[in-house]
């Protein structure tokens, strides 16, 4: 019922859209129709779409800085709350985790420049804010768009992780704490702000505020969970290879000698267990 629809392939990386994510056009044009004005809402509509086109752009921002450091992208999804950049890894050495998560929010800034400069050269009427009455539609359209980048901006650098400012609070601790420890206190930080938002949003009867806060706190636990099977399966590998006598000969895989314990193919990517010459068992590397 609500299966991705494919949009395209920029920069070689799959661009989806998730089923779910008509819902919010929707839900903003019958709003705009229910009110009498079907032209203004087939307008918030269309600033709609062009922000969201602004959200592929600021993941497209994450892929390619992660690119830049030998990481590849699965894919781009686009969902009714945002956008997400499914990275075959995330980036261990903190530098490059922090250049990875400031790419996306620097996408948006460019954005805002490239906007502010157009509305300077083009003498564009422009207003402080959301508000846009009085505005031609143009006008209208192109304030509307460059407020939604500085809002994207502002908020993705907000230290909730698994979000932007989250993620550079992560590689900011993780360099002089182990990087689970950062993970947890990251989340910890992350969790506050979401429970705070949830309520704030609770109070001023923001739905969408509170289904946002809610999500960044879930995604937050899981990507602790993640963290922490990383670190059982890093252990697990430190100690089997105390069972090594050597590394196995690369044209062949098996022991010359009799041989008890685990042995590691880099090229199978498998562990073996080997009882007095013989296999007993192979597990593949998770």
């Amino acid at each position: 019922m609500f299966s991705s629809i494919k949009l395209g392939k920029p920069f070689g990386i799959d661009l989806y859209v998730h089923g779910t994510f008509w819902l919010l056009p929707l839900f903003v044009f019958l709003s705009g129709v229910v009110s009498g004005d079907v032209a203004g809402a087939a307008f918030d509509v269309a600033v709609l779409l062009a922000v969201f086109g602004c959200v592929a752009l600021h993941e497209v921002g994450h892929a390619l800085a992660a690119k830049w450091y030998g990481i590849e992208t699965r894919d781009i999804t686009l969902y009714p709350l945002g956008g997400m950049a499914r990275l075959e890894r995330m980036p261990r050495r903190p530098l490059h985790e922090i250049v990875v998560a400031l790419a996306g929010p620097a996408v948006n800034v460019m954005i805002v420049i490239g906007l502010l400069a157009g509305i300077v050269l083009g003498n564009i009427t422009f207003t402080q804010g959301w508000a846009s009455a009085g505005l031609a539609p143009e006008e209208m359209f192109i304030s509307r768009l460059f407020w939604a980048n500085v809002l994207l901006a502002a908020f993705n650098l907000i230290p909730a992780f698994p979000m932007d400012g989250g993620r550079v609070l992560r590689a900011l601790l993780s360099i002089g704490m182990p990087r689970l420890e950062a993970t947890q206190a990251a989340v910890t930080v992350g969790s506050v702000l979401a429970i705070g938002g949830f309520l704030f949003g609770f109070h001023e009867k923001q739905i969408m505020l509170m289904l946002v806060a809610g999500v960044v706190f879930m995604l937050g636990r899981a990507e602790l969970a993640a963290v922490r099977a990383e670190e059982v399966r890093k252990r697990w590998h430190e100690r089997t290879a105390d069972f090594f006598d050597g590394p196995a000969d690369p044209d062949d895989s098996h022991p010359t000698a009799p041989f008890t314990g685990w042995r590691w193919d880099p090229v199978r990517r498998v562990w073996s267990e080997w009882r007095a010459g013989a296999l007993v068992r192979e597990i593949p590397d998770a």
